[in-house]
């Protein structure tokens, strides 16, 4: 969707192209959806090892079902709760200096309440589990076994790791956030306000993927399995191969 949006914004600068359609509006406001859903996903991954830690007796919210249901349902709230406040305050029009459909900067409420659905509550959610998570560990003190305590840190560290790179992406945000407040107070729009603040977000998302997998150890030891994999499968058949030649060159 960003890759969509950046290509439109060059073929609008070289060639004064316009993307006005009721596409590009639906767009606009599905990206929204979309971005808000990636901090979810986040927001998954603390719940599911704060279940792991707290609740680890309880099999229901540790089960494969649960995490394939969780988005989807998410997906059914998160929507009507933005699309409540974004639509009736006409947030999302197409912007003719950027060639693109997104929430117009100088419309704050919906910039507002985009920021606080899509970033904030996830963020402050993950921040809650986390404490909790440490509260608790705090006050089992020595009564865990070695190996359950093991466990524990390592889930605590995904999660300490889950909290920088949200934090990081807030980081990436902030030029975005400091020429839409001047806004606020100058009532003068930057004219680059709306490239300033999705470039570093286009950015975020490119390194998004790197940074989740070497977070979760699950993850990277699946990708580094494959690789390996197929690291030995040419040289197991290149082997293969020259054990049969040599076959064939003795019978002869």
């Amino acid at each position: 969707m960003l890759i969509s949006m950046n290509i439109r914004s060059i073929l609008g600068d070289l060639y004064n192209q316009s993307f006005d359609s009721s596409w590009c509006i639906f767009s606009g406001y599905l990206a929204i959806i979309l971005l808000s859903m990636l901090y979810m996903n986040f927001l998954n991954q603390a719940f599911y090892r704060l279940i792991r830690i707290a609740y680890s007796q309880n099999r229901r919210l540790q089960s494969l079902k649960l995490y394939v249901m969780l988005p989807i349902i998410e997906l059914i709230i998160v929507t009507p709760i933005l699309l409540s406040v974004l639509i009736p305050v006409n947030a999302v029009i197409y912007l003719p200096h950027d060639h693109f459909c997104n929430t117009s900067s100088t419309n704050i409420p919906g910039v507002l309440w985009a920021a606080f659905v899509g970033y904030m509550c996830p963020l402050c959610c993950i921040s809650f589990i986390y404490m909790y998570i440490t509260r608790f560990i705090r006050q089992q003190g020595n009564i865990q076994i070695l190996i359950i305590k093991q466990r524990q840190s390592r889930d605590l560290l995904i999660i300490k790791r889950i909290l920088i790179i949200v934090n990081l992406l807030l980081i990436l945000g902030i030029p975005g956030m400091v020429l839409t407040f001047m806004f606020i107070i100058t009532g003068v729009e930057h004219p680059l306000l709306t490239r300033i603040t999705y470039f570093p977000v286009s950015v975020s998302q490119m390194g998004l993927s790197v940074a989740l997998l070497f977070s979760i150890p699950q993850l990277k030891n699946i990708v580094l399995n494959l690789l390996t994999t197929k690291t030995r499968t040419p040289v197991n058949q290149i082997v293969r191969g020259t054990v049969q030649m040599k076959t064939i060159t003795r019978t002869q």
